[in-house]
């Protein structure tokens, strides 16, 4: 994602949401940032930016897909949200 992407407000909760998930399924296995990271060929730093609540982090499908392969979760699974 190119720098000038910018994250709409209606939208905001919806990546923390992700991230959230990302991180309970990550949790779940017993897996560290550094270990998903490392699987999902992603850098540690941006796997904690997109687990963090209070940031908003945009990320690909590309990225959304090697992080659910290393969870080992559909990648709907990271798009479930809650009302």
């Amino acid at each position: 994602m190119s720098k000038s992407t910018k994250i709409s407000v209606e939208n905001r909760d919806k990546y923390i949401e992700i991230g959230l998930n990302i991180a309970f399924y990550r949790k779940r296995i017993g897996m560290t940032q550094e270990q998903l990271a490392e699987k999902a060929n992603l850098s540690r730093n941006f796997v904690s930016a997109i687990e963090a609540p209070n940031l908003v982090k945009a990320l690909s499908l590309e990225a959304l897909f090697n992080i659910a392969d290393a969870l080992n979760v559909e990648p709907s699974k990271l798009l479930e949200f809650r009302d």
